[in-house]
């Protein structure tokens, strides 16, 4: 959404190709999808758009489609706002040149960090392209706003816990970011926040080192037990015991799944903390 690209009828009519060919090539997707997620880079994906086109004036038709787009100013202003409020971090799919992409245009200043399919080896809409992500910047689902203008990615983010928002336009995007507060003038609205960590609290020695077994079993680190004195007993016999939880089997924050941790204290006689 912060970038957008010329029509290519242009290109096409200058190099004596049919209208729409350099898209029907070009994002084939036997061609884009390898390209979209690492395991071909830009240039090679490129060469195969000309070898697809196989006709006179391919190769320099493709190196004038190859432009890095132009920045929509309003929604780089939009995103200029929210970033006095919050991190705002780029997830897009995108081949090997994104960075070079970026920074010809100076977006690569305009965020706190950037996302590339091509880094994390799947694409949007896939949820595990946002599970992966949220991997890599180190924040929970719950605590996180996605704006997408396409419908699939916006569902796709929701599916993993993420505030997913379909905004095909501008307009769209600024009354998203307005109702959370996230704009200049909008009314203060805090995201939810979903803590990492999670303590479970049980009576039982015993249940305890049982249950952080089988969690560590299934994948949730660091499953560790610890002994916790009671508030103001001095009898070592009065102690909780702790399961840390830092991470769930899928790489989330383990607050990401806080309502199972919650039923399972509760069956047995325990809590859950974030520690905080």
């Amino acid at each position: 959404m912060l970038r957008r690209f010329p029509p290519d009828a242009p290109i096409e009519d200058a190099h004596g190709l049919p209208r729409g060919a350099l898209a029907r090539a070009g994002f084939a997707p036997e061609l884009i999808t390898p390209a979209l997620v690492g395991a071909v880079p830009d240039e090679v994906w490129r060469a195969s758009v000309v070898d697809r086109l196989a006709v006179p004036g391919a190769a320099a038709a493709v190196a004038e489609w190859s432009r890095p787009g132009e920045v929509v100013a309003e929604a780089l202003d939009l995103v200029r706002q929210a970033r006095k409020r919050c991190r705002v971090a780029l997830l897009t799919n995108a081949t090997s040149r994104l960075p070079e992409d970026l920074r010809l245009l100076g977006l690569d200043r305009e965020v706190d960090a950037v996302v590339s399919s091509a880094r994390i080896g799947v694409a949007k809409p896939s949820p595990e392209a946002f599970r992966r992500a949220l991997r890599v910047l180190q924040h929970s689902p719950g605590g996180t706003v996605f704006c997408d203008d396409n419908a699939e990615n916006a569902t796709g983010a929701s599916a993993v816990g993420i505030d997913g928002v379909h905004t095909p336009t501008t307009a769209a995007l600024r009354e998203a970011l307005g109702e959370r507060g996230l704009l200049d003038g909008s009314p203060g609205v805090v995201l939810p926040v979903v803590a990492d960590e999670v303590l479970l609290v049980l009576p039982e020695r015993e249940d305890a080192e049982r249950i952080a077994k089988d969690l560590a079993d299934r994948g949730w680190a660091p499953a560790a037990v610890h002994k916790e004195l009671l508030a103001g007993e001095d009898d070592a016999e009065a102690a909780d015991w702790v399961v840390e939880l830092l991470t769930a089997p899928d790489g989330l924050p383990a607050g990401s799944r806080r309502d199972w941790l919650d039923a399972l204290a509760e069956e047995h006689d325990g809590f859950t903390s974030d520690n905080g």
